[in-house]
């Protein structure tokens, strides 16, 4: 084990860290990366392919999908902070990464999930504009205000991930430098200082469980208020069509509130190492791949916009071979 020459007292700072990953088994190392080798191709693939097809469609040019796009970048970066480094773990033989390198991980991490969960919240209000007050909703979400509403969110994100991390940066590693986890989350380095982290632990749960919970009270209220306004509807065909839009977005919220919740609402020394794990995989990885599938199946315009611009592509390609009649 290798340490700098910079002294914290009595103690010598660690330069790396060693990330233990998700097993230490031989023989599950190939397989495993294979797994997540697709998953992570499932990803890229999907919010990208997401992303064209909105910004290529007029018909999706409305705040809803304005705020999915966005969705979909942020799945899209904080899925990639992970999993390359899971995936050349897996071929590894020693999986260390730099101490500057683990904290700016920690750092990116926590600004992209943090905005995830603004952006559900946001995703919610857009909802309840929409159904709640439908002929006032071009006025109330403006292209300005969308536009302001996500740029709150990631300034939200910015803001939490810079606390927590500077925070974490003040405490002094002096070893052990081993990490039991796949990436740099917030608990194992606390679980790594050599100093009292008593005032980190505290930060850590009142943070993100007064976001975690204002959100959650948010996107409730929302929808009870959406809820009502669906029962009011007449028409068995309207409140279908209405609950339909916002089922995709339920769903998102559940596959990602619930393991994260688990994750980072516990403090450090009721901390499981080995749920963290599993639900770390659960937010980081799964729902980054479930987000753009679920939004594109269950979604009607959205299928729509895959037909057309499938159609249109074979009839280009088509137009493009074509042979020309030689006069």
């Amino acid at each position: 084990m290798q340490y700098s020459n910079r002294a914290e007292g009595n103690h010598t700072a660690v330069t790396y860290f060693i990330l233990l990953g998700l097993t230490s088994e031989p023989k599950l190392q190939t397989p495993l990366f294979v797994i997540f080798f697709m998953i992570y191709l499932i990803t890229l693939t999907g919010n990208l392919g997401l992303m064209a097809l909105i910004k290529t469609s007029p018909r999706l040019h409305t705040p809803m999908y304005f705020f999915l796009c966005n969705l979909s970048v942020v799945d899209l970066c904080y899925s990639s902070i992970f999993a390359p480094k899971l995936l050349l773990g897996f071929l590894m033989e020693k999986k260390t990464i730099s101490y500057p390198a683990c904290f700016l991980q920690h750092f990116f991490f926590l600004m992209f999930v943090t905005t995830e969960v603004f952006l559900l919240a946001v995703m919610a209000y857009d909802r309840y504009v929409a159904i709640c007050n439908p002929l006032l909703y071009t006025v109330s979400m403006p292209k300005g205000v969308c536009v302001q509403l996500v740029a709150a969110s990631y300034m939200g994100g910015i803001l939490n991930s810079l606390i927590q991390t500077c925070c974490l940066l003040l405490l002094p590693f002096c070893g052990p430098n081993t990490i039991n986890h796949y990436f740099c989350d917030t608990n194992p380095l606390l679980k790594l200082s050599c100093s009292s982290n008593h005032l980190n632990e505290l930060l850590l749960v009142i943070l993100n469980g007064s976001i975690s919970m204002s959100v959650l009270v948010l996107i409730i209220t929302s929808y009870v208020y959406i809820l009502f306004s669906i029962l009011r509807i007449r028409s068995a065909e309207g409140r279908h069509k209405a609950f339909s839009t916002c089922a995709s977005h339920l769903l998102t919220v559940t596959l990602f509130y619930v393991p994260s919740g688990l994750s980072h609402m516990q403090s450090a020394s009721k901390y499981s190492l080995e749920m963290e794990k599993v639900t770390a995989v659960l937010y980081t990885l799964i729902v980054p791949m479930l987000n753009p599938l679920i939004y594109s199946l269950r979604n009607k315009d959205v299928k729509d916009a895959l037909r057309k611009a499938t159609a249109n592509n074979l009839i280009e390609s088509c137009l493009l071979t074509r042979p020309v009649p030689i006069s």
